[in-house]
């Protein structure tokens, strides 16, 4: 046997190919690597995974030169919005080309953006459908807004414009509306947005009280970036955040799972903050309404106060010329009476007088010296006992008409 070079069995396998395969052959798969290189071709690799979606069964590489390239990259990010990049379920049509130097290979001639489409509305579709059955894609959206929204926390790249936009048009407002806000920076486009919105979400939840509303506002970038936003861990996160969340990713056609689990879904940043103005315009009018109802309420109170003190008044002054009269019959009565009282008792009075002076009369010692009785004085005191008296004292005997003075012998 005469062994062949390696060359030379790669060139067998290639005549083989060319000469027993068609020209172009249109092929479906995910491609798990897509690049472009300086000098503008493109390479990448595309894969078929089994029916559980866990395991390759098939992988080939693919490349397209830069001319071709940019035809095909241009008409699919036009269609789809989407660069062509890893991760994307693509239609190709490739012609299988075999090098002896580099092996098997596709060469990429054209692609369906519609398949593309059709598996991105797919993917959404089953995250939205996933959503519903655990009960909470709607969540977030039945939360109430706090009536006074003014403290927000902000998920967006620290440099974007769209978040400089966003913050000078709240905090300026025209109607002198006060705001509080604070970044949660985080990665907006490219690989890590999922992971680095993810947590900035969790640090606001930890601090949930400080504030009334999340905005994320992703403020320019390419449209090709939206799909970052199709997933099934922010959507999630999202519609159970315990905050009202409001999304400003997008622009006005472009749609991302996000916009349907958020309470609130506005086209650019510098909506996300017109949107918390006018809600705070409207709580302001209300403000001024109920304002203005508690000081027409007001106005009419005193009114009807006024006309009760009015009518109370006159009735005082009715009551006061009755309640007069009465406490001047009164006194009347009460003066009449205490009148008879006087004079009864006075009478009273004068008739004990009498019987007192008749009594001091009867009692008068000129009266019993006028009977024939006689009073003896000792000392000036009368004697009522002899025992009183001792031989040699001196003592007076009253009568009628005169006196007597006598010495006790015995």
């Amino acid at each position: 046997m005469t062994p062949i070079t390696l060359w030379e069995l790669n060139n067998k396998i290639r005549s083989v190919i060319e000469s027993n395969l068609d020209d172009t052959y249109w092929i479906t798969g995910e491609l798990s690597e897509a690049r472009q290189a300086s000098n503008g071709h493109f390479y990448g690799e595309l894969i078929q995974k089994d029916e559980n979606g866990r395991n390759v069964i098939a992988r080939a590489r693919v490349n397209c030169w830069a001319q071709q390239y940019n035809l095909i990259r241009l008409r699919f990010l036009h269609e789809t919005g989407q660069e062509i990049r890893a991760g994307l379920k693509v239609l190709l049509e490739v012609q299988v080309t075999f090098h002896e130097q580099y092996g098997y290979a596709l060469k990429v001639t054209d692609i369906d953006s519609t398949y593309t489409l059709g598996d991105l509305a797919r993917r959404r579709k089953e995250i939205l459908n996933k959503l519903e059955e655990e009960g909470i894609l709607h969540d977030n959206q039945t939360l109430t807004m706090h009536r006074l929204t003014w403290r927000i926390a902000i998920v967006s790249a620290e440099t974007a414009a769209g978040y400089g936009d966003f913050c000078d048009q709240l905090l300026h407002n025209e109607y002198g509306l006060r705001f509080q806000i604070k970044l949660f920076p985080a990665t907006m486009q490219g690989q890590h947005v999922e992971e680095s919105v993810s947590a900035a979400l969790f640090q606001i939840a930890s601090e949930e009280n400080n504030w009334d509303a999340v905005v994320i506002i992703r403020g320019g970038g390419a449209v090709a970036d939206m799909s970052d936003f199709d997933s099934y861990q922010l959507a999630s996160i999202i519609a159970q955040f315990p905050l009202p969340v409001i999304v400003g990713i997008g622009h006005e056609r472009d749609e991302t799972v996000l916009d349907y689990v958020a309470h609130q879904r506005v086209k650019t940043p510098t909506a996300a903050a017109a949107f918390l103005i006018d809600h705070q315009l409207g709580e302001l009018a209300l403000l001024n309404h109920f304002q203005q109802r508690i000081s027409q309420a007001a106005n009419n109170l005193l009114k009807n106060e006024e006309n009760r003190l009015e009518r109370q008044k006159g009735h005082i002054s009715l009551l006061f010329q009755t309640i007069s009269q009465q406490i001047r019959h009164q006194l009347d009565l009460f003066l009449q009476k205490l009148r008879q009282n006087v004079e009864r008792k006075l009478q009273n009075e004068s008739h004990q007088l009498d019987l007192l002076e008749k009594q001091i009369e009867n009692l008068n010692p000129n009266r019993i010296l006028k009977l024939g009785f006689t009073i003896t004085l000792h000392k000036g005191k009368p004697v009522r006992n002899p025992n009183q008296l001792h031989p040699g004292d001196h003592i007076t005997t009253l009568t009628e008409h005169g006196k007597i003075e006598s010495i006790v012998e015995a």
